[in-house]
């Protein structure tokens, strides 16, 4: 795949994980993305795409918040 075609799909699961994290935990996208930044959660889907585009669409959400729950613990 191009790497432009790779970086609008990164770019689509970054999407889908702060819309469906936003909406599963009542707060605005603005806020899910200051949380994401804070903890590195974008750099982290990006990393590890090869893997989760492979998964459900929504499995980028649960990898979010695993993250989020080691990192805050």
């Amino acid at each position: 795949m191009e790497r432009s075609n790779t970086v609008r799909e990164e770019n689509l699961l970054i999407v889908v994980a702060v819309e469906e994290y936003s909406r599963r935990h009542g707060i605005s996208a603005n806020e899910t993305i200051k949380l994401f930044k804070e903890y590195g959660i974008f750099d982290s889907i990006r990393q590890c795409y090869d893997t989760l585009h492979t998964q459900d669409i929504y499995e980028c959400v649960e990898f979010a918040e695993d993250i989020l729950k080691r990192k805050s613990a």
